[in-house]
Parts: C-alpha cells; sequence; structure tokens
C-alpha cells in the first residue's frame, strides 16, 4: 500500500468537522428563541452584524483583487509559480468563511442561550457550548478541506515534487493572514469602540446598569462582539491552524523526510478533530455551579480531548512517519523515517498550550489572587487599577515565555536536532500542530463566550427574572476567562509558528537562490537594523489599533450623550420611547472600516519594504525582532484587559460595594482601558507577526532580485 493513501485520512477529517459542526448547528437552531421582546433584540444584532460583515467584505474584496492582479503580474515575471495568486484568494476566502458561519450561529444562539437559561443553568451552558462548537469545528473544517483541495491539485493534477508543493501550499498562508488580519482588527476596532463608549456614558456617566436598553450603544456592542470576538476570532485561528502545519510540511523536506514528514502534520490535526469531537459529550455541569465548577466542565472536555492526543500522536509519528520505502519504490520520495523523538516535541507544543492556558487563566480569572488583588486597588481609584492592572500584564510574560523556551529546546532536541539541525528545526515546527491539534474543542471553549455575553445582554434588555441574570452572569463571567485564555493559546502557537515560518522563509531563499550566502550575524548592520525595525512593528501596531480605537470611541460617546439629552422620556425608560440603536452601529460599522485600512496595510508593506532596502539578512532581523517582541506584548496585553474585566465583575458580585459603589466606577475605567488591550491590539499581534512570514517568503523572490544592500 502506497504511504499516499494515507493522506486521505486528511479529507476524511475535515469532512466529519464540518458535518459534526452542522449537527450542533442544527441542534442550537431547534432551541426556543424565547419571547417576542427576545425575538426582536435578536435580530437587531443579527442585522447589525451581517450589516458590517457585507461591508467589511465589500472593501476586503478590493483589497484582494488588487493583491490578485500584483502576484499575478509577479508570477508572469518568474518571480512566483503560477499556483500563488490562486492560493492567496483561497486561503482569504476559507479564513473568511470560517468566521462567517461562525459569526452567523453565533447571533442566531444568543437568545436561545437566555431562554436556555431560563430553564437551567447546564442547559444554557450546552447551548452556548453548542454553538462554540459550530465555529471550532468550522474552522478545523476548512483548515483541512482547503490543505485537501491544493494538496490533491498540486500532488495528483499537476504532479508537483514534493518540495516545490509545500513551497506553493506555504504561501496561501498569506492569503489566510491578511484576511485574518481585516477582520481582527475591523472587527475589535467595531467592538470596543461601541463597548468604551456604552461604558463611559452609561455605567460611569448615567449610572444605568450594563446592557440597559436605555443605552443607545447596547446593540451596537453585543454586535462588536460577535463580528469581533467571533468572526474575527475564527479567522485568526484559521490562519494560526494551517499556517502551522503547512509551515512543518515545508520543513519536512529540508529534514529529508519526505511524503512520511509532510504526512505526518496533517494526519495528526486529521485524527485531532476525531478527539475534539470525543471531547465535546463531557462537557456539562450542574445548578448553581461555581466559576470554578464551570470552568472544571470545560476543562474535562479540552483535558480528555488533549489525552487522546497523546495516544494518537505516538501512533501517528510510529507509523506514519517511520514508514520505509517499499522494495523497488523511490526511496527518495519516501525519505528518511521520522524519528520516533518527534512525538515527544509534539507532546511538548500539547503541554505547553495547556500550560499556558492555565497560567492566563491565573492571572485573569477573579477566582484567583492576582485579579482579586486588582479590585482591591480599586478602592483608591480608577489610577490605581490601571497601574495594577499594567503590572499585572508585564508580570504575566514571563512564564509563557519561559514555557515557550522550554517547549522549544524539547522539541528541537527531542527530533533530534543534536544529529540533524534541520530536523530538530522540524521538531519545533511539529510542536505548534500538536498545540493547535485539538484546536476544535479549544476554540469551542472561547467562543462560545461571546455568545453568553449576548445571552445576558438579552436577558437584561428584556427583563428576565433575576435568576436568569445570575445564570447568564456567571456563564459571561466564565467566558472571559475561556476567551483570555484562548487568546493566550493563540498567541504562544503563534510564537512557535513564527519561528517555523521564518526557518521557512530562509529555505524559501536557499530554493530560490542556492548560491546566497546568509550572514545572520548580529554584528551585520541590516540584521542589527531589522531587529531594531522589527521589535518596534508590533507596538507602531498596537498604538494605530488603540488609537483607532479611542477615535471610533469618542464618536460613540458624543452620539450616546446627544440621544440621552435630545431623545425625551428615554433616561426616564417611557413606554415606548427607544434609543436610536442602528445609528451607534452605523458609526461603528464606518469607524472600524476606515481604521483598520491603515494598521493592515502597515503589516503588508513593511517586509517588503525592509527586504528592498536591507535585503533578505535585514528581514531575518525584522522577523526575529518582530516575533520576540510581539509575543511578550501580546500577552501583556491580553492579560492587562482580561483581569481588568474579570475584577470589574468580581466587585459585581458584591465586592467591595458591588454595583454603582466608587470602587465599581474604578473598575469600569480600568475595564475600558484594557478593552482595546485585549479584544483588538493584542489578539492582532499574533496575527502580524505570521503575517510578516507569509509575505516575506511569498516575495522572497522580488527581494532576492531587488534590493538596495546588494546594489550596493
Amino acid at each position: 500500500m502506497s504511504i499516499d493513501v494515507l493522506f486521505w485520512l486528511v479529507p476524511i477529517g475535515s469532512v466529519l468537522g464540518l458535518l459534526f459542526a452542522f449537527i450542533q448547528a442544527k441542534r442550537v437552531l431547534g432551541a426556543s428563541e424565547g419571547n417576542d421582546t427576545m425575538k426582536k433584540i435578536s435580530a437587531y444584532v443579527r442585522k447589525g452584524a451581517n450589516a458590517y460583515l457585507k461591508r467589511q467584505y465589500t472593501g476586503v474584496g478590493i483589497f484582494f483583487a488588487v493583491m490578485f492582479v500584483i502576484l499575478g503580474i509577479m508570477a508572469f515575471a518568474g518571480l512566483l509559480t503560477p499556483y500563488v495568486p490562486f492560493a492567496f484568494i483561497t486561503g482569504g476566502f476559507f479564513s473568511g468563511l470560517s468566521g462567517f458561519i461562525g459569526m452567523k450561529i453565533a447571533t442566531s444562539a444568543n437568545a436561545r442561550t437566555a431562554q436556555a437559561s431560563n430553564e437551567s443553568l447546564n442547559r444554557g451552558l450546552r447551548i452556548a457550548f453548542s454553538s462554540g462548537t459550530v465555529m471550532g469545528f468550522t474552522v478545523v473544517g476548512l483548515g483541512m478541506l482547503d490543505l485537501s483541495i491544493w494538496y490533491i491539485i498540486l500532488r495528483f493534477v499537476f504532479h508537483l515534487e514534493l518540495a516545490e508543493l509545500t513551497a506553493a501550499m506555504l504561501t496561501f498562508g498569506m492569503g489566510a493572514s491578511s484576511m485574518a488580519l481585516f477582520a481582527r482588527v475591523g472587527g475589535g476596532i467595531f467592538t470596543k469602540a461601541a463597548d468604551v463608549g456604552a461604558d463611559l456614558v452609561g455605567k460611569v456617566e448615567a449610572g444605568i446598569p450594563e446592557d440597559d436598553p436605555r443605552n443607545p450603544a447596547v446593540i451596537a456592542d453585543n454586535v462588536g462582539d460577535n463580528v469581533g470576538d467571533v468572526a474575527g476570532m475564527g479567522a485568526d485561528l484559521y490562519e494560526s491552524y494551517v499556517g502551522s502545519i503547512i509551515a512543518t510540511m515545508a520543513l519536512a523536506i529540508t529534514a529529508g523526510y519526505g511524503i512520511t514528514g509532510v504526512l505526518v502534520p496533517m494526519v495528526l490535526a486529521a485524527l485531532g478533530i476525531i478527539a475534539s469531537i470525543v471531547g465535546t459529550f463531557f462537557v456539562k455541569t450542574k445548578e448553581k455551579a461555581s466559576q470554578r465548577e464551570l470552568l472544571s466542565a470545560l476543562r474535562k472536555g479540552t483535558y480528555i480531548s488533549a489525552g487522546l492526543i497523546v495516544v494518537i500522536a505516538f501512533l501517528v509519528v510510529k507509523f506514519v512517519g517511520g514508514a520505509i520505502a517499499p522494495e523497488g519504490s523511490d526511496a527518495a520520495f519516501y525519505g528518511s523515517p521520522v524519528p520516533l523523538g518527534t512525538f515527544a516535541a509534539i507532546i511538548s507544543g500539547l503541554v505547553a498550550g495547556v500550560l499556558i492556558g492555565f497560567f492566563t487563566e491565573y492571572y485573569t480569572s477573579d477566582t484567583y489572587k492576582p485579579t482579586q488583588k486588582l479590585s482591591d486597588s480599586s478602592l483608591t481609584g480608577s489610577a490605581t487599577v490601571i497601574i495594577a492592572g499594567i503590572g499585572l500584564g508585564m508580570a504575566s510574560t514571563a512564564i509563557p515565555v519561559i514555557i515557550v523556551g522550554i517547549s522549544v529546546l524539547v522539541s528541537f532536541f527531542a527530533a533530534g536536532g543534536l544529529d540533524s539541525f534541520a530536523g530538530g528545526l522540524y521538531g519545533v515546527g511539529i510542536s505548534a500542530v500538536g498545540m493547535l491539534s485539538t484546536l476544535g474543542i479549544t476554540l469551542a471553549t472561547d467562543a462560545y463566550g461571546p455568545v453568553a455575553d449576548n445571552a445576558g445582554g438579552i436577558a437584561e434588555m428584556a427583563g428576565l427574572g433575576e435568576h436568569v441574570r445570575e445564570r447568564t452572569d456567571a456563564l459571561d463571567s466564565l467566558g472571559n476567562t475561556t476567551a483570555a485564555t484562548g487568546k493566550g493559546f493563540a498567541i504562544g502557537s503563534a510564537a512557535l509558528t513564527a519561528l517555523a515560518l521564518i526557518v521557512a522563509y530562509i529555505d524559501e531563499i536557499k530554493l530560490k537562490a542556492p548560491d546566497f550566502t546568509f550572514d545572520l550575524a548580529l554584528t551585520n548592520p541590516p540584521v542589527l537594523i531589522g531587529l531594531f525595525v522589527g521589535a518596534m512593528l508590533p507596538f507602531l501596531f498596537s498604538s494605530m489599533t488603540m488609537q483607532a480605537v479611542g477615535r471610533a470611541a469618542q464618536s460613540i460617546v458624543v452620539e450616546v450623550r446627544r440621544q440621552f439629552r435630545e431623545i425625551k422620556g428615554l433616561m426616564e425608560g417611557t413606554p415606548g420611547v427607544e434609543a436610536d440603536y442602528a445609528k451607534c452601529v452605523e458609526i461603528c460599522t464606518k469607524g472600524a472600516q476606515k481604521e483598520m485600512l491603515a494598521p493592515a496595510i502597515l503589516g503588508i508593506v513593511s517586509p517588503i519594504a525592509v527586504g528592498l532596502i536591507l535585503g533578505v539578512n535585514g528581514v531575518v532581523g525584522m522577523l526575529a525582532g518582530a516575533t520576540a517582541t510581539g509575543f511578550v506584548l501580546a500577552v501583556m496585553m491580553s492579560n492587562s484587559g482580561g483581569a481588568w474585566d474579570n475584577a470589574k465583575k468580581y466587585i459585581e458580585s458584591g465586592k467591595h460595594g458591588g454595583k454603582g459603589s466608587d470602587a465599581h466606577k474604578a473598575a469600569v475605567v480600568g475595564d475600558t482601558v484594557g478593552d482595546p488591550f485585549k479584544d483588538t491590539s493584542g489578539p492582532s499581534i499574533n496575527i502580524l507577526i505570521k503575517l510578516l512570514s507569509m509575505v516575506s517568503i511569498v516575495f522572497a523572490g522580488l527581494i532576492i532580485h531587488f534590493n538596495l544592500i546588494g546594489l550596493l
């Protein structure tokens, strides 16, 4: 039997993932949406989210059309293979589609989760989690489908050699990364502009509850949860998922592992979908469950999936990676067997992901001391809350960096790095695949959060009983923790994937220019300058996205104040008087579309500009600098924001005077500062560091032939 037969596990895994997502979607849509008021509010949110995505995809479509022409010209000039422009389009299409499907089910699940919470806490958890599984398994299913289609076309239709095949497939990651950056940045600006505006005017100035129907920005806030935390996150993790797999496939060729090394990451990811499906059946809880018990319910599913992957990884490495060429077959095609120690590299990535998630939870959940102490700082005002929150975020970077460092060392040496440097780098790449192998259920626990948040808002606006709001608040608070954990997980995988992509870039240069000699010493000026430029980019990018949120939020603040002032009877809650929700949605949509362009263009233009000026060595320095500072900055911002949010909710549960107290108002200010930290800038950085590498790989041919250093 040819080893190629094992490839068909990949499309099978894709079909199973998409089928499971479809079944879960049917289950969610079969639940009751509640009373007419709940249906009306949910329809408002759906309409706003659909209008935003329609406008975003129209604008992004123009960008992709322009890039298709540019890449087509480069292909015609011989600087790229002819497959790249089309791979770029499909990468962006599937990335956007995964976010779109997730958002469609999330906006249909919000009222249903609120209604289910009216019945029981477990019922509410199951509906919200089921909607999250649609997102999780859509992402992994479409990711594997995209990989399968291109592998079949390039391998069995055009009969490309493995080196050409993996190099061509590597480039469609640029399309996925570009779409992910637009989705994350645009959605993040929308959601946080609405959230900041609603909080500052509603809770701080007017003193009305969160999600109060009198607040004109409340619908925009709920819309933002979906376009940012669902559609944006789906596109983001789709890009991480396929990026880690194709980078490892490319490294397999460099290491001399042939088809066996290429198949290991794909088969592992395909079987990981099955392990994730099994884990979802263990997520359930009891009534009156504490935050720790709710978290344990979600963790149980992810830990069971991770345990299954341990067994699966060993079997994949032993029987797929260890396959030997049959008598009379092409030994070069099979390559050397993948060392059995590569299994330890996979496990190190998986364990690193779990540990990063745990320590993110430790720093951001109000069941642990860091966030509880952060809430104590609110007793002395908003300034001390902000100082303590930034300090917490900075402190939280140490452990993830140590974890990733240990994982890299273990992966490199376990995969045979002492005997083969390229083999060790393959181990680093496969560890990222191991970390993301259970993405189906990991993303489900993350994507469920925005649904629970929306459910709480609908329960408040529809005037449901206090017991419903208590249950949705419990699910929402849990969602904040799982969302922070998911962001930490995504950032950790981005760091490992970015390292693999830097190596893939070097290999791409060697493939296109075998005679090129690298000089990557820090004393080489282009490398040193590139390092400084790369280290600066995440900060400049974060500045642009933070200021974009600030400008958009200012517009919302002005509009909410205007409506409170001019709409008679709105603040008094006069029957029949309703806020102009659509106006705030429109302001956020226009602001996000306008503001997302500059940060996205920065990520695409920077590696090209650095390459044209500093050459290949300068690009490597830039990628290294951006990966190092980007990883640390993303962890700091995401954890600060998550801790501020949960410190506010900790006070709202009755601590330090509860809602309306001075401590609560100070915590709301901290949460407002943290909103763009955790939902706009922080999670977008992990896309930035991978996009820089992807763009560098695609434009490698151009940089080799045209750069200022080379001309000098």
